[in-house]
């Protein structure tokens, strides 16, 4: 357990440019491909959109979907005021902050309430869209480029479910339910890594 938190905190203060996902990807990227690559192009977006599939795989049921659905319809809804130029306050220290909350949420198996998961997943969701909306390329149209950041994000919550649940499977003795923990601590403590250089 120890080995994968010193781990992931290693590599997050190896690769400082992926931190934030404004880095985005090259500049001959456009249109739906800068879009897909934008959430892949950050450690703070790659963890938490993780983490949330994660989280909707230990709630089960309804959260299987509900969970992800909510993120990326608010994420769809602050990718708007980042692509109007709306200024929304504490962009970066909210994204980081999703990372922390989730990742706990995850490490200590924390049996929220659905309601609960879905408005956790959904106010953060505002601010990770808002990030990717600020960053449309001038010239470039608008709805491929949300289609891109959108459908990177819900396979990227697949990915979060796919993990969790076949972790969870991995042995009746817990130990894959454990790893997902761990992974989930390991989060966490990346995204207090991303709060303090944010902040």
């Amino acid at each position: 357990m120890k080995t994968v938190f010193r781990s992931l905190l290693t590599v997050s203060m190896l690769l400082p440019g992926a931190a934030f996902a404004h880095t985005g990807a090259g500049a001959h990227d456009h249109g739906f491909a800068y879009g897909f690559l934008h959430p892949l192009g950050g450690l703070d977006h790659l963890l938490a959109m993780i983490s949330v599939g994660l989280l909707a795989a230990h709630l089960g049921g309804r959260a299987l979907w509900l969970v992800p659905l909510s993120f990326v319809t608010l994420m769809a809804a602050g990718g708007a005021t980042g692509f109007a130029e709306i200024r929304v306050p504490y962009v970066e220290l909210l994204i980081a902050a999703s990372v922390v909350v989730l990742g706990t949420l995850v490490a200590f198996r924390t049996n929220v309430p659905l309601i609960a998961a879905v408005m956790i997943a959904g106010f953060f969701a505002i601010f990770h869209g808002h990030a990717h909306g600020a960053e449309l390329p001038d010239g470039e149209s608008l709805f491929p480029y949300a289609a891109g950041f959108l459908i990177a994000t819900a396979l990227l919550h697949a990915v979060g479910i796919a993990i969790g649940v076949g972790f969870a499977k991995l042995s009746a003795s817990g130990l894959g339910q454990r790893i997902v923990q761990a992974g989930g601590g390991a989060m966490a403590l990346a995204g207090v890594v991303l709060l303090t250089r944010a902040l």
